[in-house]
């Protein structure tokens, strides 16, 4: 068993989720599973879902439309867009459902990720905003902290590899 930090909280009075995640790798690794197209469609879906990015320009005004596929071939599609990038250390999106035509559902949340390594051991700090505690609600009703927690898990799997 490892003692990697894992944190997942919810504040609804400040319409935030706050997750910590450690990952027993180095951050430029860990960076590049967050921010390359080929390595995020490779977890960033919880089990039995798979990713499918369409298009993705990690740069701040970019945006990474991608689609979380079912087994039986039904897409959920969603765009991140690039607010904010500190090479290594932090990116800000904001994240919001769409069509197949990337029209976005709004109101979306906002995303800010940290990245810091201590001894080998990479920390990812992320606070994810809504500016619509309803759709927070739905989103954690929706089994987000399970499916979420299942993600990262996938990305532990694969630094392992």
């Amino acid at each position: 068993m490892n003692n990697l930090l894992f944190d997942f909280t919810v504040d609804k009075a400040a319409k935030t989720v706050f997750i910590a995640r450690e990952f027993d790798a180095e951050l430029s690794l860990v960076w590049d599973a967050f921010t390359k197209q080929e390595i995020l469609d490779q977890w960033w879906a919880p089990k039995p879902f798979a990713s499918k990015t369409k298009s993705m320009d990690f740069k701040v005004g970019g945006r990474r439309f991608y689609a979380m596929v079912n087994p039986e071939g039904q897409e959920m599609w969603a765009i991140q867009k690039y607010t904010s990038i500190t090479p290594q250390t932090n990116f800000k999106y904001l994240n919001a459902f769409a069509d197949k035509d990337e029209n976005i559902q709004l109101p979306g949340s906002d995303w800010d990720l940290t990245f810091t390594e201590q001894n080998g051991i990479t920390k990812v700090s992320i606070i994810i905003y809504n500016d619509s505690l309803e759709r927070m609600e739905k989103m954690i009703e929706m089994g987000f902290k399970e499916g979420f927690t299942m993600t990262l898990n996938s990305l532990e799997e694969l630094l392992k590899n």
